[in-house]
């Protein structure tokens, strides 16, 4: 890992971490409003494909969050970027809340597979034309892997296991565009100015958040809420250079240790 250098930049998760769902985290608002008083650049980094950039930044807003547009990078821009380099027509298993960000890209006789999480389209008939597009040569791009993820009712299962059974029956591997891939972390620090080792992720997945950002040079921060569960720290080696309760808890490290 390169030597750290001063911080300049905080990646910040948001479901999870910000807010669940409909609920911000205690705190986080004042908390986000103290971080952004300090010399620093604020980023929102997610893994969501639930619904659209814009519905996420009005589910945002309501909750008195202040956060713009050009702020947030989401897996959903990533898959879109990588349609578009590919030049493919993709068969889209995800949300339709997300689609207006592929608003534009061509579906029609798709020659790729892209999937994110659609709890809606994820039952047999859909699944398996998918699959008959992977064994005909068609890429399988999944937007993000994630095991499970918090709701208000619970835990429940993101598009990883589904990503991995398209795998499994295709003998195909998927190309991954969101976190923990490290072009997702470098996408997101793409015009900030700012190197890795000069940045912190703050998030509540262990692998996905904190892993993936260490990964890349960056310093990474766990967060007890959301996902989290007992000994999620121990999941990765090397372990998160911190974890704390919440959000709240993390800007307070930061402002005390880290500027």
């Amino acid at each position: 890992m390169a030597a750290r250098r001063a911080l300049k930049a905080v990646l910040v998760d948001l479901n999870g971490t910000l807010h669940i769902e409909d609920a911000a985290v205690p705190g986080a608002q004042e908390a986000l409003k103290r971080l952004r008083g300090a010399s620093v650049i604020v980023r929102f980094v997610t893994n969501t494909t639930k619904e659209s950039k814009q519905d996420l930044l009005d589910r945002l807003k309501k909750l008195e969050f202040d956060i713009s547009e050009d702020e947030i990078f989401t897996s959903l821009t990533a898959a879109r970027n990588l349609v578009e380099q590919k030049q493919v027509r993709p068969m889209l298993l995800v949300d339709d809340r997300a689609l207006p960000d592929f608003k534009g890209i061509q579906t029609s006789d798709p020659n790729a597979v892209v999937i994110g999480l659609a709890p809606e389209h994820f039952h047999y008939q859909i699944l398996n034309q998918a699959f008959r597009l992977l064994l005909d040569g068609a890429p399988l791009i999944a937007i993000h892997k994630a095991r499970y993820y918090k709701r208000k009712d619970g835990l429940a299962l993101g598009p990883g296991p589904f990503v991995t059974a398209l795998e499994y029956a295709t003998d195909t591997k998927a190309t991954v565009v969101g976190k923990p891939e490290k072009t997702f972390f470098l996408e997101a620090l793409r015009g900030t100015g700012c190197e890795p080792e000069e940045a912190v992720m703050i998030g509540d997945d262990c692998r996905d958040d904190v892993g993936g950002a260490q990964n890349v040079g960056m310093l990474g921060i766990l967060v007890k809420t959301g996902k989290y569960r007992a000994a999620d720290e121990e999941k990765i080696n090397p372990p998160p250079y911190l974890t704390c309760e919440s959000f709240p808890h993390a800007v307070d490290h930061i402002l005390q240790h880290l500027l």
